[in-house]
Order: structure tokens, then sequence, then C-alpha cells
């Protein structure tokens, strides 16, 4: 990346005796929109306080629009950030929250009310709400005006601690659309901490998985899912399927076989190969989408595995299955298109299969 807007190296927090992140390095673009994700305690909200200026590193260096952060406050930095409980001022009315931060920067009234209803234009709020106070407004109305409190001084980084956790799901849904729009008309550059997995695969340009402290795998949305750095990604992002193979080098990619299928030897080709593949617990990751209930013969190639249905879920556009295999310590999950007539019912004996050669190699 040549000129990141967001250029944190070897970011090193210490509590006491306990260590929230070790060496943790990201760059961000300008423009760009990127998600951290992880496990509770993994040290992400950490990483967007220090980019915040709320806290500081014990170790490390961090630079914003090319200037060392170090000592920076909060205030001074360009960087603004939505909160997790938003943190509106109950006293103030909508347009003096808005007006916040340009009341701090001095901005002349003329201006300021300018911006202000600007602001107020972007987040489809009427006129009329500019004297309302937050208590008087649903939670989506009072999350749009935390959004226009963060952009109203046009930072250059937006952080976002999981502004939507506490919304119900049709309106989380309607304000993600709008965050991925607004993010998309004003260029700046978004960084969102969330827990939703689903939200970070649809809004982010980029996602950053975190464990204890340490970035696992930084990639887009599409090599987080299909190319996992390993088992932990893999299983931490959307429903997995972890099959026992042995594999070896073949060419340009490895051969696998696997105890699970009688027949079963495959080569997979590299690009479905995890680039730290190591002999430790080497797995193939079978996505729920690409399994199949086999009815007749199978297809040339695929592997085919024998169980019985232990539990279905329907959930509208998707029917989710969980088959018992022999061998297997956990149920397969397989997600179908949903319909009205059911392949297939609890405990009944059934076929699944998939191509081995679709599916990716990885390891712990």
């Amino acid at each position: 990346m040549a000129s990141p807007i967001i250029d944190a190296s070897g970011i090193v927090k210490d509590y006491g005796t306990a260590r929230a992140l070790h060496g943790v390095s990201l760059q961000i673009g300008t423009g760009e929109f990127v998600a951290l994700v992880g496990p509770s305690g993994c040290g992400k909200t950490t990483l967007l306080k220090i980019l915040a200026g709320f806290e500081e590193p014990t170790g490390g260096h961090l630079q914003i629009q090319g200037k060392d952060m170090r000592g920076v406050p909060a205030a001074s930095r360009p960087t603004r950030m939505v909160f997790q409980k938003l943190a509106l001022f109950p006293h103030k009315t909508v347009a003096e929250n808005i007006g916040f931060p340009l009341k701090l920067q001095k901005v002349g009234k003329a201006e300021a009310d300018g911006r202000i209803r600007a602001m107020l234009d972007l987040m489809h709020l009427k006129p009329d709400y500019l004297e309302r106070y937050p208590a008087q407004l649903s939670g989506g109305e009072q999350q749009r005006v935390a959004l226009a409190r963060a952009l109203v001084s046009q930072p250059g980084v937006l952080l976002l601690d999981e502004p939507m956790s506490a919304l119900d799901a049709k309106l989380k849904k309607s304000l993600q659309a709008e965050l991925k729009k607004l993010h998309r008309e004003l260029g700046t550059s978004f960084v969102l901490v969330t827990h939703d997995l689903e939200e970070a695969m649809m809004l982010a340009d980029r996602i950053c998985v975190m464990r204890s402290g340490h970035v696992v795998q930084v990639g887009t949305p599409a090599d987080i899912y299909y190319r996992p750095a390993n088992m932990f990604v893999a299983g931490f992002i959307g429903e997995t399927n972890f099959l026992p193979v042995t594999a070896s080098a073949a060419g340009d990619g490895m051969t696998v076989v696997s105890p699970l299928v009688a027949a079963g030897k495959t080569t997979i080709a590299s690009e479905h190969v995890s680039p730290s593949l190591s002999a430790k617990g080497t797995a193939l990751l079978v996505r729920p989408e690409t399994i199949r209930f086999v009815k007749g013969d199978a297809a040339p190639g695929e592997w085919v595995l024998d169980g019985h249905v232990e539990e279905y879920f329907i959930k509208g556009a998707s029917t989710q299955y969980r088959v018992r295999v022999h061998g297997l310590d956990n149920a397969v999950i397989l997600d179908l298109p949903g319909s009205i007539v059911l392949p297939a019912a609890v405990g009944e004996a059934v076929r699944i299969g998939f191509d081995p050669t679709q599916a990716f190699l990885l390891s712990e």
C-alpha cells in the first residue's frame, strides 16, 4: 500500500501484567472500509481506541495521514468515533449534538448551520428534527444523529465501535445498507469493530481477523471466506465442515485421501491449498452451501458420505440440515435452497456429496 491513511506497526498494549495487543501491524488505505472481527477479548476494541487516541500504546508506532500520533490527543486527530452506546448528549438538541464538534473547532455560525443541515440531508432526517432531543428519537434516528455528529467535521477516518449492535434485525439491515452507501459517497476511510460476521462480510473492503491480541489474517471477504489462513479463521467466519484428510505433494497441487471415503483420492489445485499448510491437523474445508443430497448416482469425482439426518432448520431462503456421519465427531452442515417440500426428514438415512476439488485444504 503506497500511502496508507493509517499505518500501525508493531502496536503493543499492556494493562499491568496483561498484554492486550502483541505487536499488531495493520495498514488502511484512503477511502477503504476495514472491519475488525474476532472473539471477545481479542483486542479489536483496544486497537480502535488506540487509533482514536483514547488509549496510548505501550509500544510500536502509529501514523495517520503520514503524521506520528504519539502523544496526539483524540480531539487533534483526523479521526472521529461512533460509540456502541452512541453517547449523544441527552440535554442537547439534535442540532446541538451534530454541531458540537464544530463548536469545539470554533467554526462560524453560518458555516456550522450549513454543515449541520447538509448532514441532516445526508442522513435522511427531517429539518424539524433539529429541535428535538435524543429521547424523542427512535433507535435508528439516534444512530443517524451519532453518525452525523462524527462526520460533520469531515474527518479522514471514521471509527465505528459496534454502533448497530442494539438495533432490531430489520432496522439493522436498513442502516447497514445506508452505511455502505454513505461510505461510497463520502470516500472517507471507515474502520468498524463488529461481532456480526455477516455485517463485516457485507460492508468491508477488507476484514482483519484477530485472536488473543494478534492479527491472524487480513484479506477481502472472499479471501477470508474461501481462502482462510487456518482452521480458526475458517470456523470463525461462517459455518463450515472440516473433513480429516492426508495430503501429499502432487505437481502444482496436493493429492488428498480421506478415511471417510472408501475410494476417496483426488488432486487439489494450488489455488485451493493454504499457503501456510503444515502437517499438523490437515483438513478439508467444505462450506455448507457446496454440499448436496445425493439421490441416485453420484457425479463424476464427487465424494459421497453416508449418514442420517440429525436436525434441520428452516431459515426462509435456505434450509439448514445437520447430518450425522460415522467417523466424524461433529454433524456435517448443509445449506440448501429453501423449499416448501423438505428433501429429508429427521432420522432418515441419506447420502450427501460434494466436489472435493472445490474444497479448501488447510491446517491448524
